[in-house]
C-alpha cells in the first residue's frame, strides 16, 4: 500500500502508514500475543472506526531552513533536524492550522526559531491541546527567552483563531531535548483547558498528562472499569493517577478512592477536577506511589482494587512487591508498552496474582504502539 503522507519515510512518526488499517490491527494483535500470550488468551484488539486526526495534543518543533525560511514539523528520528509537516493524518486538523499561523507570525514579527547548535533564537516548540468534547484550545509557546511582543503576538494569534481559549508561554533556556521548561506565564485565558470523558469533566494544564486519543480512551477506561468490578464498599487506589481521570470515573462506583501522583501540577489539576465533579469520596496525594504503598502496608492498610497506568518504562519490582503487600483482590494494569508490561506481569504473578484477562486497544492507529488492559486477581489463600 502506498503511504498517504509525503514525508512518511523521513518523519518516522506513523510507522505503519504503508499498511491498510485491518492489517495494522492484525500485526498489533500478533505482537501482543507474542509478548503476553504466555499469561493467558489475548482478546481481539479493539480498533478505531475512523483512525485519522485523533490526536488532541500536537507538538511542533521549529527551525530555520534554507534561505532563512521558517519550518515547523517534527524531529527526524534520532536527530535534531526538523522534517517540515504542514498537515498530519493523525493530528487534530485545527492544531495543524494553528501551528501554521504561528509559523507565519514568526516571519511577520521577525522572530527567529531557536537553534540547538548555537543556543540562539526565540521559539523552540509549539504545543496545542484541544478538548474534543468542549472545543477549548490551549496553545503553549515554548521559548528560549521572553524577548518578543507577547501582547501583540497573542492578539494576532487569537484574531486568526478565535477558538483559542488560553495561551501559555513556557520558558526553556536549557540546551536539552526536554520539551517543556519549569517556568510558565499565562498570556491569555485561564492557563488550562477542560474536556469531558466518561461522564466527568477534566482540567488539563500544559504539563499534565491526558490521553491523546479521547475516542479510544473512553473505550480503554470503560474496559478497565468493567474489569475492576468495583462495589460501593471498595477502597480503590489509582497509582500514577495523573490528573485523576481513572480515579474520578471509578469514584462513581467505589466507597473511597486514593489517587497517587508525583507530578505536582497534575495533582493540582486532579484536586480541581475532584471539586468540579463533586467527588467527595476521593483524595489525591503528591507522592511516590511505591513509597505510599509501602507505608500503607506497614500501617496495616488494605485496598480492594488497584489501577496502575505507569509510563512506557513500566513499573518496578519494588512497586509490585508493595502492591502485593497491600493485597488488592484485583489489579487492573493499563500499559502503552506490552514489552515492559510482560516483564512486570512476570514479577507480579509469583507474588500471588494470576492474569484473568488481556485486552489490547488500538490507541495509536498507524503507529507501532498498542495499549493493553490486563486484569489480575489475587489467588485465595
Amino acid at each position: 500500500m502506498k503511504p498517504q503522507c509525503p514525508v512518511f519515510r523521513r518523519c518516522g512518526g506513523c510507522q505503519l502508514l504503508d499498511m491498510d488499517y485491518p492489517a495494522q490491527l492484525k500485526a498489533k494483535q500478533r505482537r501482543v500475543e507474542a509478548l503476553l500470550g504466555r499469561f493467558g488468551a489475548v482478546q481481539p484488539i479493539r480498533g478505531m472506526e475512523t483512525p485519522y486526526h485523533y490526536r488532541n495534543k500536537v507538538l511542533a518543533s521549529f527551525a530555520e531552513g534554507r534561505g532563512g525560511a521558517i519550518e515547523s514539523g517534527v524531529y527526524q528520528a534520532g536527530t535534531r533536524r526538523v522534517v517540515p509537516v504542514s498537515a498530519c493524518l493523525i493530528n487534530d486538523a485545527a492544531a495543524d492550522r494553528i501551528i501554521g499561523t504561528v509559523r507565519d507570525l514568526l516571519r511577520s514579527f521577525r522572530l527567529k526559531p531557536w537553534d540547538p547548535r548555537t543556543g540562539r533564537g526565540f521559539l523552540r516548540h509549539v504545543l496545542v491541546k484541544r478538548g474534543f468534547a468542549t472545543n477549548e484550545v490551549m496553545v503553549v509557546l515554548v521559548a528560549a527567552n521572553t524577548l518578543f511582543p507577547a501582547k501583540n503576538f497573542t492578539a494576532a494569534l487569537r484574531k486568526a483563531h478565535p477558538e483559542i481559549t488560553t495561551v501559555v508561554l513556557n520558558l526553556n533556556s536549557r540546551r536539552t531535548a526536554v520539551v517543556l521548561g519549569e517556568r510558565e506565564r499565562v498570556l491569555y485565558g485561564p492557563g488550562y483547558i477542560e474536556d469531558e470523558l466518561c461522564g466527568c469533566r477534566f482540567r488539563i494544564s500544559a504539563k499534565s498528562f491526558y490521553q491523546v486519543n479521547p475516542v479510544q480512551c473512553a473505550v480503554l477506561y470503560n474496559l478497565a472499569l468493567d474489569c475492576a468490578q468495583i462495589t460501593a464498599q471498595d477502597t480503590v487506589i489509582d497509582a500514577y493517577c495523573g490528573i485523576g481521570t481513572i480515579g474520578l470515573i471509578a469514584a462513581k462506583r467505589a466507597g473511597q478512592v486514593i489517587g497517587v501522583e508525583n507530578n505536582r501540577e497534575a495533582v493540582r489539576d486532579a484536586i480541581a477536577n475532584a471539586r468540579q465533579n463533586h467527588a467527595k469520596n476521593i483524595r489525591f496525594l503528591c507522592a511516590d506511589a511505591t513509597g505510599f504503598l509501602e507505608a500503607m502496608a506497614a500501617d496495616g492498610g488494605h485496598a480492594d482494587v488497584l489501577f496502575m497506568d505507569p509510563p512506557r518504562a513500566g513499573s518496578t519490582q519494588r512497586f509490585l512487591e508493595a502492591v502485593a503487600a497491600v493485597g488488592p483482590r484485583r489489579v487492573v494494569y493499563i500499559s502503552c508498552n506490552p514489552e515492559t508490561q510482560a516483564r512486570d506481569l512476570a514479577w507480579l504473578c509469583p507474588l500471588g496474582y494470576s492474569v484473568q484477562r488481556i485486552q489490547p486497544v488500538d490507541m495509536f492507529p498507524h503507529t507501532t504502539h498498542v495499549e493493553c488492559v490486563v486484569l489480575m486477581s489475587r489467588a485465595e489463600k
